[in-house]
């Protein structure tokens, strides 16, 4: 890294002995023609993802799902909710099912999934004791968006003990700089970005 911080930042974590496949919020909110959330490019994000879903089932990985939902009236979003009122299509009673997997992907049935109301996967949830239990040391995180739950996500996964490996093809934003963007920084910062080979090779292990 140039710059006057030389290089402060920018080390790698690496791979510990115990990785676990985390997707993140990949619902048809985001990958559907009317969804609150489309993004302009999702097919290359869900088919990544399907391909780590398929090295971690035959490695024998936890795999471990994320959606975000909400009661009727949208009692549990807080302030979420008013920042980002298209989030009430999560809500138990939308309408439109916004809030299911985006096909092909599909949680087997052992396969934890975790409801969420914030933008991290660990905020208010039992992610980080799901993780512990199964003696997952690194988590490999996918899905959407970039900038905002994988981000947050990423985060939180370092701040719990775990090692983050962020695959850069299976996660999607609004935009390519958006993407990019937020990548170089989790990299430099927080967590490591990873190539979806590397990622499918250490799943299936």
């Amino acid at each position: 890294m140039s710059g006057p911080h030389g290089t402060a930042f920018s080390s790698r974590l690496g791979w510990g002995d115990r990785p676990g496949l985390l997707v993140v919020d990949l619902v048809r909110a985001y990958t559907e023609p009317g969804g609150p959330f489309l993004l302009p490019d999702p097919g290359p994000a869900v088919a990544a993802t399907a391909a780590l879903v398929d090295a971690a089932r035959a490695g024998g990985r936890p795999v471990v799902w994320t959606v975000v939902r909400y009661t009727a009236g949208l009692a549990d979003g807080g302030l979420f909710v008013r920042k980002v009122p298209a989030l009430a299509v999560f809500a138990d009673d939308a309408a439109g099912g916004w809030g299911e997997m985006a096909a092909p992907l599909a949680p087997k049935p052992g396969e934890p999934v975790v409801a969420k109301q914030y933008a991290s996967a660990f905020f208010g949830t039992s992610l980080a004791a799901t993780l512990h239990t199964a003696r997952v040391d690194t988590v490999v995180v996918s899905g959407v968006s970039t900038s905002g739950c994988i981000r947050a996500t990423a985060t939180d996964a370092l701040n719990h003990g775990f090692r983050p490996q962020v695959v850069r093809q299976a996660c999607a934003d609004r935009s390519p700089d958006l993407h990019e963007n937020n990548l170089a920084d989790l990299d430099a910062k927080y967590a490591d970005v990873v190539d979806l080979d590397d990622a499918a090779a250490r799943l299936r292990g």
